[in-house]
C-alpha cells in the first residue's frame, strides 16, 4: 500500500483514473473503501484522477491514540503530504463529514493547494463531540466492534457489509482521540477565493449550519437533498454525483 509521511505519521492513499487530480476525503468511523464501494469511484475514475486517503485514525493510515494528533493543521498536513508525495501541486477537494471539515481546513491552511472545493454534511463552525466520546467508551467497555456497528445502524439505518466489517476491526482508541471538540474555522468564510460546493442532506442535524455558512462564502453554491440524513446523503451517490460533476466542470 503506499504510504505518505507527515511528521512521521504514514498516510495512507490510493491514486486511480486519469484526467484533473480530485482528492476524496472520507467521514469519522469510514475510510476510503466506501467511496469505491458506494460507486463513486467506479463514475469519477473515468475522468478524474481520484486520490483517496484515509484519514489518520483510520483505514490503512497510522492511529495515534492522542488526541493531540488529530487537530485541524495536521490533518491538512496529511493532505498536503499526500499530494507531495503524488507531485499534484493544486488538486479539486471533495470531503464529507469530517472530509468536509477538513476541507474547511485546506482554505484555512493550505488554499493554494485547492481548485475547486466540495464540501458535503459539514459546517465550519465549533461543534461539541461529547456525545460520540461518550459513545465510543460504551463500545470499548463493551470490547466488541458488533457495539459500534449496531450503533451507527441504530442512526443510519442499514450499512454495507464492507464497512461493517472494517468497524468491527477498528482502533476504537483512536476513534476516541479523533473525537475531539471541533473548532471554529468560519473566520476564513469570506476570504475563501476558490470556487466552492456545499451540500447536505434536509433531514441532516447539521444542514442549516451547512446553509448558513454557504451564505457567507463569496460565489459559492449549495444544493440540498431533500429527505435525507447525514449517512444518507453519502450513500445515495446518484443523488450526489450529477451536481457536484456539473460543478467540477462535467465530464468530458
Amino acid at each position: 500500500m503506499p504510504y505518505a509521511s507527515n511528521a512521521g505519521i504514514r498516510i495512507h492513499y490510493e491514486v486511480t483514473g486519469t484526467g484533473p487530480p480530485l482528492v476524496l476525503q472520507h467521514g469519522f468511523l469510514c475510510s476510503l473503501d466506501d467511496w469505491d464501494e458506494l460507486g463513486y469511484v467506479a463514475t469519477l475514475s473515468a475522468q478524474y484522477r481520484l486520490i483517496l486517503i484515509d484519514a489518520r485514525g483510520h483505514g490503512g493510515s497510522d492511529k495515534p491514540h492522542d488526541a493531540a494528533s488529530y487537530t485541524l493543521d495536521y490533518r491538512v498536513g496529511d493532505v498536503t503530504a499526500v499530494l507531495d508525495a503524488v507531485k499534484v501541486e493544486r488538486a479539486h477537494f471533495w470531503g464529507y463529514s469530517m472530509g468536509g471539515q477538513l476541507g474547511f481546513g485546506m482554505a484555512q491552511y493550505a488554499p493554494h493547494r485547492v481548485r475547486r472545493l466540495v464540501i458535503g454534511g459539514a459546517h465550519p463552525y465549533a461543534r461539541d463531540m461529547a456525545g460520540y466520546r461518550s459513545a465510543i467508551r460504551g463500545h470499548m467497555a463493551a470490547g466488541e466492534g458488533d457495539a459500534t456497528v449496531a450503533a451507527f445502524e441504530a442512526e443510519a439505518g442499514p450499512l454495507p457489509e464492507g464497512l461493517k466489517g472494517r468497524l468491527r476491526k477498528a482502533d476504537l482508541q483512536a476513534f476516541l482521540a479523533a473525537a475531539d471538540d471541533r473548532p471554529a474555522v468560519d473566520d476564513e468564510l469570506r476570504m475563501m477565493a476558490m470556487p466552492c460546493c456545499l451540500y447536505a442532506g434536509e433531514a441532516d442535524p447539521l444542514f442549516v449550519a451547512a446553509r448558513s455558512a454557504s451564505e457567507h462564502i463569496p460565489h459559492a453554491q449549495f444544493f440540498s437533498l431533500p429527505g435525507l440524513s447525514h449517512w444518507k446523503a453519502f450513500e445515495q451517490r446518484s443523488a450526489v454525483l450529477p451536481k457536484v460533476i456539473e460543478f467540477l466542470g462535467g465530464l468530458r
